[in-house]
């Protein structure tokens, strides 16, 4: 099979770089911990996910909106989320990539194509899965919580990451609009409880529960439910879900294994 190369929109290569992860074949481990990441926004990348598949999504906007309106857009696999970036337009942010074929796209905050990169990670030791949930939102001085209910009492949450039944958080993203990822590549049957909580805001002092510093006056959360993930039978379905105050718990949705 021949390797997928990256993809270059023309007259768009010179508006944003993706370092990493490079198109062609690749393979994926633990999360990178070579070298500090002086600029992930609005703080340094906390590993507090519970399992090992991440990559970093790594590059820059060379062309962007100083004043921070519009962030532009990060798509990856048909998953779209804010992509929040520093000063010199430098971003990084965490995945956990299925195996198979993977898209990573930049949009403008317009719309307009950036960069796209086409990959192909052929980690063998993955496990490809059957449920993916992935939780992003559009304040990055907001702390959100994926919460996920699954049939036999686990709750997967950043207290409690991973459970016993397999599934677990693989990206728990704490330092600003997330991603924050929820798989499972063997779901047991039953009844499956997706929630998002707002549990505070975050700034250069730390976590706190100060209303007035976020940016937004109701952050908007997008939850993105991912059915056999990278396969003829792919499925997903997209929440729109408005926060509006610390403390907010709102029950993004209930779905059925059989």
């Amino acid at each position: 099979m021949k390797a997928f190369f990256l993809l270059a929109l023309a007259g768009a290569a010179s508006a944003a770089d993706i370092d990493r992860p490079a198109g062609g074949w690749t393979h994926s481990g633990l999360i990178e911990t070579d070298r500090r990441l002086e600029y992930a926004y609005p703080n340094n990348l906390i590993d507090r996910g519970g399992q090992r598949g991440r990559t970093l999504i790594e590059g820059r906007l060379k062309s962007f909106d100083k004043a921070g309106r519009k962030p532009p857009t990060l798509v990856v696999n048909g998953n779209a989320m804010p992509l929040q970036h520093d000063e010199q337009g430098r971003f990084a942010r965490p995945y956990a990539f299925g195996p198979g074929s993977n898209g990573i796209e930049l949009r403008s905050s317009d719309g307009k194509t950036l960069q796209r990169v086409q990959f192909y990670d052929n980690n063998t030791t993955k496990t490809r899965a059957q449920v993916r949930i992935i939780l992003a939102w559009d304040d990055p001085q907001a702390e959100l919580d994926l919460h996920v209910l699954t049939p036999d009492g686990g709750h997967a949450f950043f207290a409690a990451p991973i459970l016993a039944n397999g599934g677990g958080l693989d990206v728990d993203s704490v330092d600003g609009a997330g991603p924050e990822m929820f798989s499972m590549a063997a779901p047991l049957p039953g009844t499956y409880r997706v929630y998002v909580n707002y549990w505070g805001n975050f700034g250069p002092s730390g976590y706190h529960f100060d209303e007035s510093t976020r940016q937004k006056p109701v952050i908007t959360a997008r939850v993105t439910l991912v059915y056999d993930e990278n396969t003829g039978a792919e499925r997903r379905e997209t929440f729109t879900v408005p926060m509006r105050k610390i403390g907010d718990l709102q029950l993004v949705r209930t779905f059925l294994r059989s």
